[in-house]
This record gives structure tokens, sequence and C-alpha cells, in this order.
């Protein structure tokens, strides 16, 4: 490396094979000494400084649209990286990872991830990895969004902030670890994840982060097919809300609850909660959510064969929807209460029902045959 100028080009020598992993090629380069030996300082600075202009050279020739121009220069600048040590390494694989995935060159990701695997690796097999390492692999296995990887480094990363007493460290951990089981539908493992973060927040009376857990592991068990948990997480949560007065928080939460109790067969139960959730509703003004509450009412009672009672709760539902203006929403509800009637043999209550329907639909221009068909039905069998 005699000399002031040093060559940035070419990028990969012709005569290297296409079909070799560009990673595992030999590494044979203008850029560094003829003979294998440790860099002197000064050569290490001029090699820092060529391998930053390779950077460069990559990124102008990919924001100038040129990607497949851009990689062998990277992978160039790769394959000397190494030469500066593990951490230096890890940091570009992990900034040229992210330039691949992002532009979804999934055989230059799988590359760099196989790479960077080896290098963990290689560490190990020397000794536990450094929180310098740690965090380096961490950084570098979330840019390609390798989760099963991210997930291991986060594991001991863990560990060793529990060893050390680091809380802060332990905490981040645990977040990104959440997260990172979330980002795979790993819902079990996600649970115990926020399940301890919310201990923790309880325990450091951390109010703000215990209502994101709380809100997390509602969504889990929802989305796990848990509704005895997330009955028991949604109802702290409205406990919580209504503590802090956040009022609003609350009816929705309540329909969450009432479809819980419905799975759970509880019908009791997922009244009671779709009742305080129109009652809240409507009293905010939130008429949309009111309605929602009702006609998830009506359902219930439908469903358990109570068709009184859902009739009374559609009266009321046709109130919600007149203060609302919500004029399809008002359709549907004399389709709800005409189907009700037409099952009971109630055919004047039933085509009273279908010609207010059919009046609305008229006026949006909608369903007219539908109803219209509906009370042709009705005159047939009078």
């Amino acid at each position: 490396m005699a000399g002031t100028t040093i060559p940035i080009s070419p990028t990969i020598a012709q005569n290297e094979d296409e079909f070799l992993d560009p990673l595992e090629q030999p590494i044979q380069d203008p850029l560094l000494p003829t003979a294998k030996r440790s860099l002197s300082p000064r050569e290490r600075l001029q090699l820092i400084e060529a391998l930053d202009n390779l950077n460069a050279e990559a990124q102008a020739q990919l924001q100038a649209g040129n990607v497949d121009a851009a990689f062998p220069i990277w992978y160039r600048e790769l394959r000397l990286r190494r030469s500066l040590g593990r951490l230096e390494e890890i940091n570009a694989l992990g900034r040229v990872g992210q330039f691949a995935w992002e532009r979804t060159r999934r055989e230059d990701v799988q590359i760099i991830l196989k790479r960077l695997n080896v290098v963990q690796q290689e560490a190990e097999l020397e000794a536990p990895l450094t929180p310098e390492l740690l965090q380096a692999f961490a950084t570098a296995y979330e840019q390609i969004h390798s989760i099963n990887d991210s997930i291991n480094i986060q594991q001991k990363i863990l560990t060793n902030a529990r060893k050390t007493g680091n809380l802060s460290q332990e905490d981040e951990s645990l977040q990104k670890l959440g997260q990172l089981y979330l980002a795979k539908f790993d819902y079990p493992n996600a649970a115990k994840i926020y399940e301890e973060l919310l201990k923790r927040s309880q325990t450091q009376q951390n109010t703000y982060n215990e209502g994101i857990y709380l809100q997390k592991l509602a969504e889990i068990y929802s989305n796990s097919l848990q509704p005895d948990k997330a009955v028991k997480i949604k109802e702290e949560l409205v406990t919580r809300y209504l503590s802090e007065q956040k009022p609003q928080e609350v009816p929705k939460l309540k329909l969450q609850i009432g479809a819980d109790y419905e799975a759970l067969k509880n019908p009791e139960q997922a009244s009671q909660n779709y009742q305080e959730a129109f009652s809240l509703a409507w009293s905010l003004q939130e008429f949309g959510t009111a309605a929602d509450a009702l006609i998830k009412l009506g359902d219930l009672y439908q469903q358990y064969k109570q068709e009184d009672y859902a009739l009374q709760i559609y009266q009321e539902l046709i109130k919600v929807n007149q203060q609302s203006y919500d004029y399809y929403g008002l359709m549907q509800t004399y389709d709800r209460i005409g189907q009700i009637h037409l099952k009971q043999n109630n055919y004047s209550q039933a085509l009273t029902a279908f010609q207010k329907g059919l009046e609305i639909a008229r006026s949006l221009n909608y369903r007219q045959d539908y109803f219209l068909s509906q009370i042709e039905q009705i005159s047939n069998q009078k």
C-alpha cells in the first residue's frame, strides 16, 4: 500500500466465478498488502478511507438507479471490511443488508445473512460475545429483518442484563423480544414477555407503560383466541380508563368484552357489557359505537331465541340511526325487524317494516329489489 493514491475500482475481478458466493471469494485486492500480515495504523486508516469511498460509490450507483452495479461494489467493500475486525464487518453487513432488504433483493439478503451467521458462530467459538458485539449483531439482524436471529441475540442480551443487574437493558430487551414475537405471530411467547413487562411496570409504578402492556396483552389474547384471558386484561383496562377519567376509551372496549363473553358462552355477561357499551356511547354521543352495541345485543337475543327482546332493542336502534342520520343503518334495522316479524308470522308488522325499509332503499337507490321481493312474499302468504 505504498504511495498516496488508493485505487477504488475495479469492483469484482472479471475472472471471478459468477456462481460463487461474493462474500466467500478469495480476498485478493489491490487495497490490501501483497503478503498476509496485520495492517499498520497508517494502512488501516487508508483502508478505512478507501472503503468509505467504495460505499459512497455504491450509493451513488444506487441513487442513479443502477442497483445491479451498486451491489458488486458493496460486496468488494464487505470482503475487505473483515480485515478491519469483526465489529467493522458486522456494521457494514447490516448497512448493506438493509439496502438489499428495502429493495427486495432476497438473494443478496440471504448472502449477507449467511455471512452474519458465520461471523457470529466464529466469534462464539472464541469467547462469549461482548456487549458491543451483541449490540452490533442485534442491529444488523434487525436491519435485514431476520426475526429468528434477532430473537436469539436479544435473548443473549437479556441474559447478560439479568446477570449484571442492568434493569434498563433488561426492559429494553424484553420490549424488543415482545415486538419480535408479535412480528412472527408467536402469541404464546409474546404473552409471556408482555406479562413480565406488565408486572415490572406495576412494580415500578410506571402507569404509562402499564397501560401499553395491558393493551398489548389484550391484543395478543384476542388474536390467539383466548377470550378468558382477554376478558381479564380488558376489564383491567376499563378500570384503568375510568380511574384516569378517559370514558371515551371504554365503549369499544366493552364491545370487545361482550364478544369475549359470547365466545365463553356467557350470554348474561355479554348482554351486560353490550348494554354498558351502549349507555356510555350514547351519553358521549358516539352514535356509531352505540349502534354497534345495540346490533350486538339484538343479535345476541336472537341467538338465544328471545325475539321479543330483540325487537325492543331494534326499536332503540332506530332512534340511534335517526339521531346520527344513518339512513343505511336505518334501512338495515327495518330489515332486521321485518325478518323477526316474518319469522313469527306477524305479517302485518313485517309488511310495515319492509315498506319503511323500501322507502329508505329508494332514497338511497340501493336494495330496492330486495325489499320489493320481501313485500311480494308477504302479499302471497296473506
